[in-house]
């Protein structure tokens, strides 16, 4: 006989993955535009062909949609519409 998933921990479980994904949406959006990350960034140092592309307009932008896509995803799951 299969055993049922209490309620409270199906909704604990959706709220810590609507979070985890807002999170990481709102640090994937943030980072390319932060200096700290994005141009002092030490993968980018240590490899200067790199640097040059991700010092670019557009790829920054790409970067900072991925980040949105992932807000919009935690947006659906925490409106319920995600399964």
């Amino acid at each position: 006989m299969p055993h049922r998933i209490p309620r409270w921990l199906e909704r604990t479980e959706l709220f810590l993955r609507v979070l985890l994904r807002m999170y990481i949406g709102l640090a994937v959006c943030y980072a390319p535009w932060s200096r700290m990350f994005w141009d002092q960034n030490p993968l980018f140092v240590q490899f200067p062909t790199l640097s040059i592309y991700a010092a670019n307009g557009a790829v920054r932008g790409i970067v900072s949609g991925l980040g949105l896509l992932n807000l919009w995803f935690a947006f659906r799951s925490a409106i319920g519409r995600d399964e």
